[in-house]
């Protein structure tokens, strides 16, 4: 479930969830910030249909015990599709057909003892400069649970962690203030200047325009600092917030 300011409101993001699991979370939200909402009008957004009038009555009450006002429900629209370069759509190994590589590179490495992170190669094919997207930036506050997602043409700010089954797939760079250990795209349209930077950099699955990485499969924990994935030498690298600044940005031809 997704709570989140829109316009003058707030919107409630129940998906196709059993609305008896949104009210529980709800109220879990809620109590522990029972003033923050106090007084607002919510609009509920709904899967792929709307539920029966009985569960919007028991949303209705959930949230009057808070004194917010159900103003409206809808239905989601379809996330429009995230336009990608040429490059990029025609990139060898998709994120669901390289799991098995990537899998078995992980287990050869395990046994070998080594390198925590290996990149398959780019394509040899022409990407973007540097520059030629745009700049704006989506922020979102809050933890990315399993199954969401966040689309953006442009950079993507979380301030929350990004859990297993998530997936931030965005044109510019990807900043998470806390634990990465979903899905990242950055630079989805062809731009190999991209950076992925975390405080944990654990992710599933790492993709900076061309290049694919996989993550490790176990956490490591916090380190204290942030570290960034850059593309260096056609591969994704990961670096310390300290050393990140001296690694030039390069673009992969």
């Amino acid at each position: 479930m997704l709570l989140r300011g829109k316009g003058q409101g707030l919107e409630i993001g129940c998906s196709d969830r059993d609305v008896a699991t949104v009210c529980a979370d709800l109220r879990a939200r809620l109590t522990a910030q029972p003033d923050f909402y106090r007084g607002s009008r919510a609009r509920a957004v709904f899967g792929e249909s709307l539920p029966a009038e009985a569960d919007l009555a028991m949303l209705r009450d959930c949230l009057a015990e808070f004194e917010i006002v159900l103003d409206g429900v809808a239905l989601a629209e379809p996330a429009p599709e995230l336009p990608l370069s040429e490059s990029a759509r025609s990139l060898a190994a998709d994120f669901a057909g390289a799991r098995a590589d990537l899998a078995a590179r992980r287990l050869k490495r395990t046994r070998a003892g080594g390198a925590r992170i290996e990149a398959v190669p780019a394509i040899d094919r022409p990407a973007a400069a540097a520059g030629a997207f745009p700049s704006a930036t989506l922020y979102h506050r809050g933890t990315l649970r399993g199954g969401q997602a966040l689309h953006h043409l442009g950079n993507i700010v979380v301030v929350g962690d990004v859990n297993p089954g998530a997936e931030l797939v965005a044109s510019g760079d990807i900043v998470v203030f806390g634990a990465l250990r979903g899905v990242a795209h950055a630079g989805a349209q062809g731009d190999a200047t991209a950076r992925v930077i975390a405080l944990e950099l654990a992710p599933t699955q790492l993709r900076i325009a061309t290049v694919i990485a996989a993550g490790e499969e176990e956490p490591r924990g916090g380190r204290g600092s942030a570290e960034h994935a850059v593309v260096q030498d056609g591969r994704i690298i990961i670096v310390p917030h300290e050393r990140a600044e001296n690694i030039p940005r390069e673009v992969v031809n």
